[in-house]
């Protein structure tokens, strides 16, 4: 039977749509789901230290967000466009691939100029190909060293926070949209289940005896994007770069073994893992490209437990959800977040899928 994208739709408010992140990161809402019983608890983000306990393993994406949203200007007209950094593809050549905005007024050989706070023009760079509608390759003049480099980027970008949160980037925003655990520069969302965790919580964790196992998916925009077939077979992902170190995937083979919890801390930390299980079942150090996509009817190979945001309706999280937790399961507990006031999305609150 095909999975069809129109089962994972859902009417949300707007009003529920988490615009800044709570004071306390270890402090957002927390709903509990039993895949087993069905049944669904309500409490706090720092309460899941209840659930978990020595020898079992938490995955965590270590990815971090580069401050990807620049804002130059076109050669001769002086149009502001915005530019967002999606990867690096040539270092050597400052190659890039991005989205532009307006993307009607920008053509292969359009130079764009980047100033400071000064209104001096510091870098340079040039429209090289189209890739999609929005998309281009462009290549930045700079002949210095990549520290450099990539410090004119951080003075010129923003932390790239989504667009439907409705408002600019702030202050606030450079160290709350990243993980207190961020140490791999490369991604341009952060890993929004990270985002709850603060360093109490973290070392919380640890004394109880939690194995924190670290991996790196450099997110992308791909994994936020609507699907845009009703077939879900028909979808493919963008590829994402990741790495499962020797250390982790010993730390939960052993786990395994022991019957104890594992837990992927995101959908990002759960496609990681899912692209690398060996024929029976354990999961092998890997490093390279993933474009893996999850939907149900899926069978999960190594992590028993989840923790992961509320997501926008029809897209590849919603529905990996919906293929770990049961979709009827997940709906029901959508329709529950939405009546009892959860926010929703990269700010909003959590969910705890055991």
């Amino acid at each position: 039977m095909k999975a069809k994208l129109s089962k994972f739709n859902f009417e949300l408010p707007k009003k529920q749509i988490a615009k800044y992140p709570t004071a306390n990161r270890d402090e957002s809402r927390l709903m509990v789901i039993h895949r087993d019983t069905g049944k669904i608890e309500h409490k706090i983000f720092k309460d899941l230290l209840g659930y978990f306990d020595d020898g079992d393993v938490m995955l965590f994406n270590n990815t971090k967000v580069f401050p990807a949203r620049l804002y130059g200007k076109k050669e001769k007209t002086g149009a502001k466009i915005e530019v967002f950094l999606l990867r690096e593809l040539n270092k050597e050549m400052r190659l890039w691939d991005v989205l532009v905005d307006p993307a009607r007024k920008i053509r292969v050989g359009n130079k764009l100029y980047f100033k400071d706070n000064n209104g001096n023009d510091i870098l340079v760079a040039e429209v090289v190909d189209n890739t999609t509608s929005r998309g281009r390759t462009i290549r930045f003049f700079y002949d210095g060293s990549d520290e450099g480099f990539y410090e004119l980027i951080s003075q010129l970008g923003q932390i790239p926070i989504p667009k439907y949160i409705g408002r600019n980037a702030e202050d606030i925003d450079t160290e709350r949209y990243q993980t207190v655990y961020a140490s791999e520069v490369g991604a341009v969302a952060a890993p929004t289940a990270g985002l709850h965790f603060s360093k109490e919580l973290m070392k919380r964790l640890e004394i109880k005896g939690v194995n924190i196992g670290e991996l790196t998916l450099h997110v992308g925009l791909g994994t936020f994007r609507s699907i845009d077939v009703e077939d879900l077979s028909k979808h493919k992902m963008e590829a994402e770069y990741f790495r499962i170190p020797e250390k982790t995937a010993e730390m939960v083979n052993k786990a395994r073994q022991e019957m104890k919890r594992i837990c992927a801390v995101g959908t990002t930390s759960m496609r990681t893992i899912e692209s690398s299980i060996t024929a029976d079942g354990f999961l092998r150090p890997a490093e390279g490209w993933t474009n893996k996509f999850i939907f149900p009817p899926y069978d999960f190979g190594v992590a028993n437990s989840m923790i992961t945001n509320f997501h926008l309706p029809k897209t590849s999280l919603i529905v990996m959800i919906c293929a770990f937790a049961g979709q009827e399961l997940t709906m029901d507990a959508y329709e529950e977040a939405m009546k009892e006031k959860y926010r929703f999305f990269s700010y909003g609150d959590a969910m705890l899928i055991i």
